[in-house]
């Protein structure tokens, strides 16, 4: 294919995929853009002792001086976490970050791209990007979607963050043919809450049936990802009616001061831990942890079903 050049494996996770045993991959930008220094360094331990603990091996990418990385030493975590001059990578960028040799963290997107090229079926992540409020007018539409109808990767994500037009995020999920699957759950999660109020038509029982359906997907040889709304737990979730109010406020805020474009998501997130407290931020940490445990779990189940 002619990316390899570009692209470091680190060697564990090379034998892994070798040997057909379970990695999953994970984004940076939740790193280098979605915490502070130093718990954004403590959420990476977290996150991949999590994995590992389910049998699976963590594969963290990242941009960093033009190379195309899976899987990261403790350095280059470090540097992440600083995230001094690392630029938010999604599709559209990724030439230019790899040609210019830049640092970058990468979003939804480019995490199941690198996943892909690597030959990685599972990606875990907090939340995915959508169709904005009033996305029908602005046509401000995250480029994960077309990643996720394009682009071989199962993506475990504690739904759409409420922030955006979750009905139109879904709608247009299905046009582009993407199986959307609850675990456990028929109510599209919204990332800080359990519920969306937006049904599912498909909820599974657990993460060996996710990885089951996975396996059918592709061994019919149909294109694209699929997306698995893994509700926050319990104990962690906010209350759906305060969090809308919240997220009011922000978008109005953003709306005053102009925001919008790739701007949009880190300036209503930034918005809403301002007026949660510490809330959302300990909400976050808890749904991307969680997500870990499922898509290692998922993992674990698809490399058996691809032994046999």
């Amino acid at each position: 294919m002619g990316f390899e050049k570009y692209m470091d494996v680190t060697p564990e996770i090379q034998e892994a995929l070798k040997e057909n045993r379970p990695v999953v991959a994970l984004e940076s930008t939740i790193l280098s853009h979605g915490m502070p220094y130093p718990e954004n360094l403590d959420f990476a331990a977290r996150v991949e002792k999590i994995v590992r603990a389910e049998g699976a091996v963590p594969a963290t990418c990242a941009i960093l001086g033009g190379r195309i990385k899976v899987g990261l030493t403790p350095e280059e975590l470090e540097v992440l976490c600083r995230a001094e001059n690392i630029g938010k990578v999604s599709r559209r960028d990724f030439a230019v970050y790899v040609a210019e040799k830049k640092n970058g963290a990468t979003t939804v997107a480019t995490t199941m791209m690198i996943a892909a090229m690597a030959g990685i079926k599972v990606f875990a992540t907090g939340g995915i990007g959508g169709v904005h409020r009033h996305g029908e007018v602005t046509m401000d539409i995250s480029a994960d979607l077309q990643e996720l109808a394009n682009t071989p990767v199962l993506v475990v994500c504690a739904g759409a963050k409420q922030i955006l037009d979750i009905g139109r995020t879904l709608e247009y999920l299905e046009t582009m043919g993407v199986p959307v699957i609850g675990n456990g759950t028929d109510d599209f999660p919204a990332f800080y809450c359990r519920r969306s109020g937006h049904k599912l038509d498909f909820k599974a029982e657990n993460e060996e049936e996710i990885a089951m359906i996975a396996h059918t997907k592709w061994d019919l040889g149909l294109k694209g990802g699929i997306l698995v709304g893994n509700p926050i737990p319990e104990e962690y979730g906010m209350d759906n009616e305060y969090m809308e109010g919240i997220i009011e406020e922000a978008l109005k805020a953003a709306e005053e001061k102009g925001i919008h474009g790739k701007d949009t998501t880190p300036f209503l997130l930034a918005k809403v831990k301002e007026l949660t407290g510490d809330a959302s931020f300990k909400a976050n940490v808890r749904l991307a942890l969680n997500n870990a445990k499922a898509g290692a779990k998922v993992a674990y189940h698809l490399s058996k079903l691809s032994e046999n």
